[in-house]
């Protein structure tokens, strides 16, 4: 039976256009997805916007615009990030739809009647910027302000509010951490999760009253939900909470959320304590990872040194973007973005040891072989070695995306790549045709087959390129799972004539 798969992205906050964080998260998504659509199952990806909150009303204002205007506006930029880092995400939630307020009401109602809700006051420091409370010691002061651990600034505000009694849950949060290890990754993050919860657990103020764009409270609609509690029940919503029970019962819970480390502590402790309180599956893990700097700065407006991701692929094509992103640095850590670096991957990884690999065997075969795939060979002692990476690469590739290890999935690709690379030198298959023409055909037979694999693995990371190797390899539409390595290509097979894959990019002066 075809296993289900639910990845998602955070839902972004409409207050500005996409950077490169945003296409960050969801091209990582966006791999796994793939990857797991290679592997046979069936996925549903979603992505979206969050588009209510104080924070967008006063963006909204700023604009001189209504909310509802300035969400369509700044949601449709979101949707246009899908296009330009080639997503393959099957859905696209707003949280102003129809059907997602319903599901917030839903959950509300539920939780409501649970006991999980009660009414009453709340006074406290709270950040417009990150929609959230925080406590006396985690806020530093400077100049009279105080700021939240994000940076934000965070005023006092009391007024009437609805709690959860997020504090009865710690106990059963820090069991069910305890009870599955990976719910939470990077291990940095689990640790940082685990040492908040212990600290201790006060209820979670769930409505506000100062501002009118959000849910409405139902039953008293002179509150708005807690804009946490509306944009986490988007990943119900979309999979049919609480109007498609079929739908629900297919695809939830989630495999995996992705998002930034700044909004793990929403994922990882609110998040399931509202679905255990509502008597609902939590879902299967949070991976936050970490953020973007530029040439060594942090990126910033005032600074100009924002990364536009449409930009950066205008300039580098999108595939080696993509690939560039989730080589560069361990998924779930800092990292530092540089023009250089970029180049550097893109000329030695992919136009050098992958594309010269593809271009070198696939050009030696149309002059020697007639154009055509030599016979599955036996394998010689000298083979070994690369047959052996090569049956061994799904595998190997695949237990690291399992763990959202980005980058050494793509070094286990690329060492293949070199290992190629040098046995194409060592056995020279161009000096064999006269002396040797069996042992030649044997040789470019095992090439061609390690290209076969290495683009198998590499579609879900840059499937426009990866499709055009597979062509060039023969290999037919429906023929590119990973379930198809075990098969091989008929003998005699003809094959087009190469051409490249990746453009070298000079470097910056």
């Amino acid at each position: 039976m075809t296993s289900t798969s639910y990845i998602t992205t955070p839902i972004y906050y409409v207050n500005d256009k996409p950077h490169i964080g945003h296409a960050y998260t969801s091209l990582a998504a966006d791999v796994l997805a793939r990857w797991r659509r290679l592997q046979g199952h069936e996925v549903f990806f979603l992505t979206g916007t969050d588009e209510h909150g104080q924070k967008v009303e006063k963006a909204a204002a700023d604009a001189g615009m209504d909310p509802q205007s300035f969400t369509d506006r700044v949601s449709q930029h979101f949707r246009d990030l899908t296009g330009t880092m080639g997503l393959s995400n099957d859905a696209f939630i707003r949280t102003t739809e129809a059907r997602h307020k319903r599901a917030c009401q839903a959950l509300w109602e539920k939780l409501a009647s649970n006991g999980e809700i009660y009414l009453g006051h709340y006074e406290g420091w709270y950040a417009v910027r990150d929609e959230a409370f925080y406590g006396p010691d985690e806020l530093t002061e400077r100049d009279g302000v105080k700021y939240a651990p994000s940076g934000a600034p965070v005023e006092w505000v009391r007024e009437p509010s609805y709690f959860f009694r997020l504090s009865a849950w710690q106990d059963r949060l820090l069991a069910y951490y305890e009870a599955n290890p990976d719910f939470i990754l990077p291990a940095s993050r689990r640790n940082e999760v685990i040492a908040f919860v212990k600290s201790g657990l006060g209820d979670l103020s769930i409505s506000r009253t100062s501002f009118t764009w959000g849910v409405k409270v139902p039953g008293d609609e002179a509150h708005v939900m807690y804009v946490w509690l509306d944009a986490l029940t988007n990943y119900i919503t979309a999979v049919g909470y609480p109007d498609d029970p079929a739908a629900f019962a297919k695809w939830w819970p989630a495999e995996l959320h992705f998002v930034g480390k700044d909004i793990v502590r929403f994922h990882a402790i609110y998040w399931p304590a509202f679905l255990m309180a509502a008597g609902l599956p939590v879902q299967h893990r949070v991976f936050a990872h970490g953020w973007w700097t530029n040439e060594g700065q942090k990126i910033s407006k005032s600074l100009g040194n924002v990364i536009d991701p449409v930009a950066l692929v205008e300039e580098f094509d999108l595939d080696a973007v993509r690939y560039f992103l989730l080589r560069e640095v361990p998924f779930g850590q800092d990292g530092d973005f540089s023009r250089s670096a970029l180049v550097n991957r893109l000329n030695g990884e992919l136009a050098n040891a992958l594309g010269n690999l593809a271009n070198r065997t696939l050009s030696l075969i149309q002059r020697n072989c007639e154009a055509t795939l030599p016979a599955p060979a036996e394998t010689a002692p000298g083979d070994v070695a690369l047959r052996a990476l090569v049956a061994a690469l799904p595998a190997t590739v695949g237990g690291h995306l399992d763990r959202q290890e980005y980058h050494l999935a793509l070094e286990a690709v690329m060492a293949l790549a070199r290992e190629a690379n040098g046995y194409i030198t060592v056995e020279a298959p161009w000096a064999l045709k006269k002396t040797a023409p069996v042992r030649m055909a044997v040789v470019l037979r095992h090439l061609h087959d390690t290209l076969r694999a290495l683009a198998t693995v590499l579609q879900p990371f840059m499937p426009d390129t990866m499709a055009k190797l597979l062509a060039q390899l023969g290999v037919p539409e429906e023929a590119r799972g990973l379930d198809h390595l075990a098969t091989p290509l008929p003998a005699g097979l003809a094959l087009p004539a190469p051409e490249p894959l990746f453009r070298k990019v000079e470097a910056a002066a």
